[in-house]
Formats: structure tokens, sequence, C-alpha cells
């Protein structure tokens, strides 16, 4: 018998309703031996009013709502007993000690999402994605969490999974019995079949880097020469005024880091100080901390006084940031061209990886652009999440690519003609490596990985 399990659910602190889980085959037992309904008696699947009471000494805990449902329809597949007390830290710990001193454990870390993926609710994707429903940061990324937790890699793979099972029982049945009279598995059908299940594999990855980043979120470093408007910038994008802006250059000497939302796609932005020679320490340090910032960034946002001629600083920099994914902004457009436009192209040409944009901070223009262009380099002109399965979970994309590479090696061995039992060994580790997204093969260690990665109560 598994033990009975409990734990908080919902967040520790002040609040409305805090809420106690219990699943097991004791929890309805513990429930009914705690819980005092204030009329009647406690039915099956219906929230009932009353009171939490110690049965030793007939003290009263809380005044509180508790609901009992029997499994397999529940969360976990078992019998769930829910307990919502009043939400402070006093009443929810006094409640969870009582249930466990009736009879229940402390819960581990994912243990209700562990039981209810034993228990065949839930694949280990789609547990997964429970995780990333909870730390969602925005629309999107919630959305993208809600697709895979209703088991859409699943569906995507399991067709894979299945072709390679077939290409498995081909292979072995020609090995075993080789004088039967049965269908021989040729190196053209091979080659065909694993060539097909390769395109199929890298349709999928081909969302990963998208994925990764509505789930993850990107940094985006604001670099340039002091004065030209990074400072406005940070200030236009977050919607208010955080950075300090002045007509004196060098005003920001440190960096600042906010996190904003563009169009559902989490964005860690950090102003830096302008970058320039100096010989004050204090700004030298915080040019040392905007280098940092640049060698770390997913996204570099380059700053020019578009007003002025382009200096040796805007030159040295455009040159250190061809090779990294760019927005170029000409700002202070307002305030009419002294910039050699020609001479900027000129600088980027034969990068694919810049844009260039042309702003005024101070009338407003160009936000809407470089929202468009954060947008572009996520999605990389991939169609919309809703279309198309965004796969963002790292170790999901780690099999995708195991699974790949093993395809790879068995059609690479079926080219050059190599023995069955090699190709059978790629086959199989494909097969293998793609059952682990969603546990049809995972060993144990896998799961307590997994899981350990929850918070309590989940």
């Amino acid at each position: 018998m598994e033990d009975t399990i409990a734990a908080v659910a919902t967040a520790y602190g002040e609040g409305g309703i805090g809420i106690v889980r219990v699943s097991g085959e004791k929890a309805e037992e513990i429930l009914k031996s705690i819980f005092v309904p204030s009329s009647g008696a406690l039915e099956e699947r219906r929230l009932t009013y009353g009171t939490v009471k110690d049965p030793e000494t007939g003290d009263v805990i809380d005044e509180c709502m508790a609901v009992f449902m029997k499994g397999p329809h529940t969360y976990t597949t078992e019998d769930v007993a829910e307990i919502d007390c009043h939400g402070s830290v006093v009443s929810l710990r006094n409640t969870l000690s009582l249930v466990i001193r009736m009879g229940a454990r402390l819960a581990e870390k994912g243990e209700f999402t562990k039981r209810a993926f034993l228990g065949g609710r839930l694949d280990l994707s789609q547990a997964e994605a429970v995780m990333d429903l909870v730390s969602a940061k925005t629309d999107a990324g919630a959305e993208m969490a809600l697709d895979q937790l209703e088991g859409r890699i699943g569906k995507e793979t399991a067709p894979i999974r299945e072709k390679l099972l077939d290409l498995l029982t081909e292979i072995a049945v020609n090995i075993d019995y080789p004088d039967e009279d049965i269908e021989e598995v040729t190196y053209e059908k091979l080659k065909k079949e694993l060539s097909e299940t390769s395109s199929m594999l890298e349709d999928l990855l081909a969302s990963a880097d998208a994925g990764r980043l509505i789930r993850e979120g990107i940094s985006c470093a604001i670099i340039g020469r002091p004065n030209v408007g990074k400072s406005s910038l940070m200030n236009a994008l977050l919607r208010e005024s955080r950075a300090i802006v002045t007509d004196i250059p060098g005003t920001t000497r440190d960096t600042i880091e906010e996190g904003i939302n563009v169009r559902g796609i989490p964005v860690r932005l950090t102003d830096t100080a302008g970058i320039h020679d100096t010989d004050d320490k204090i700004e030298q340090i915080g040019i040392e901390k905007s280098r940092e910032s640049f060698d770390r960034a997913d996204l570099v946002i380059l700053v020019i006084d578009g007003s002025e001629e382009l200096q040796p600083e805007d030159t040295a920099l455009v040159e250190k940031i061809r090779d990294r994914k760019t927005l170029i902004l000409l700002n202070k457009r307002d305030l009419g061209y002294g910039i050699d436009k020609d001479r900027i192209k000129e600088l980027t040409s034969g990068s694919d990886n810049i844009k260039i944009v042309e702003t005024s901070m101070t009338e407003g223009t160009g936000v809407t652009e470089i929202e468009d262009a954060v947008e572009e380099y996520v999605m990389s002109g991939k169609v919309a999440q809703k279309e198309s399965l965004l796969i963002s979970n790292v170790r999901h994309i780690e099999l995708l690519e195991d699974t790949l590479a093993a395809v790879k090696d068995a059609c690479a061995a079926a080219e050059a003609g190599s023995a069955l039992d090699f190709i059978e060994i790629d086959v199989r580790r494909a097969y293998q490596s793609l059952g682990e997204i969603t546990g049809e093969a995972v060993s144990d260690d896998i799961l307590k990985e997994v899981f350990s990665r929850f918070c309590l109560g989940k």
C-alpha cells in the first residue's frame, strides 16, 4: 500500500484561502477524523462547510470548507481530500500537522503529480507541463504550457515512435528468422523509412529555440556611448521612468535590470553605462559591467545618435556586434540626420544578424518596430504556436536531438550496407530516447530528477 501523503498546495503567506491537500488510501479516513461538518454529513465531491477539530483535545483549529473525492477520477488517480483553510501560516501549519498526526506523511516535491503520472493520468511530458504552467511568466508561456499539458508532445512523437518500432520488428524478424518465408527488409527500404523519420524529428526540433526563449525569456543588453538615448529607450520599453534621463553624458554608471513582457515573450532588459574611454574609476567599473552584459545577452540593442556624425566609439561597437543578433537604433531622428546611413550599411553588410531601426525616444517613435524585431528574433519566422507545437523543455530538446542522432547513425549504417545487427542498435537507441520524453521508457533516477524540480504540494 502506498503511503497517504499531505502538503500545503498553496503558497505560504497571508491570503484569503490556503489549501491542505491529502492523497492516498487513508485520505477519507483522515478527513472524517478531523473535519466536523456544520450540518449534515460530508458528501463525496461536494464542498462542505465546517471546522477542523483536534479529535484528541477537542480544540477547534480553523473554520473551513472541505471536500473528498474518490479515485480514480482525481488529479492523482487516488482518493483525495482537500481542506480550504484561512490562508494564514499558523492555520495551515496546524491543520497540516494534524493531518500528519492522523496517519499521513509530508509529501515530497512534485509527489502529487508523480502519482498522477504513475496512475496513468498524465504522461511525463504533461507532468512537466504542470510545473511550466505554474512558473509561466507571460500569457504566451502559459499558453504553450497548456498546449503541452493537453498531451501534444505525446501525440506528435507517437507516430515517430511507432515507425521506429515497426522498423525494429522488421529488423529483428529478418535477423532471427533469415530462412523463413517472410518479407526481406532491404537497405533501400531502411534508408527511406529512416530518412522520413529524420525529417519528422527535424520538423519538431525546428521550433526548439523559439519554445525555449518563450519559456525562459531572453536577455537583452542596451549598449552605446554616453548620451545617445539608452536610458530613454529603457523607460520607453518599460513605459515608466525607471532610468534617470538627463542631457549630461555618463548619467548611468551602473547596469539597471528590469523584466518586461514583449508580445508574450519575457525579456530581461539591461540598461548599461555608456561605453567609451575614460579615466574615471567609477565609470570604468560601470563600463566593465556593460561589457559583461553584452557578452551574456541573447539580443543586443546598439543605440547610436543619428543626429551626429558617426563617432569612432560607434564604429568600434558596430564592428563588435557584427556576429551577434543585434538591433541598431539610429536615435534622435527628431533632430534631423547628421549620420551617414550608407556608412552604417557598409559596416554591417554581409551580416544577417543585424536589423536597423530609426527611432526618436523624445517623440516615442520606433518602439513598435523594436518590439516587432524582438518577436521576429524569438520566432525566427516560425508559425504561431497555436498552429505548431513549440518544444520548450530542455530535457525534451536533448532527447529529440539524441533520437535524431541515433536515426542518422542508423541511416549512415544502412547507406554503408552494415549488418542489420548494427543498424538495430541505433534504431533501438532512437526508440528508447524518444520514449523517455513521455515516460514510456524512463528510469527511476530520471523520474526522481524531473519531479525534484516541482514545488511542494504539486
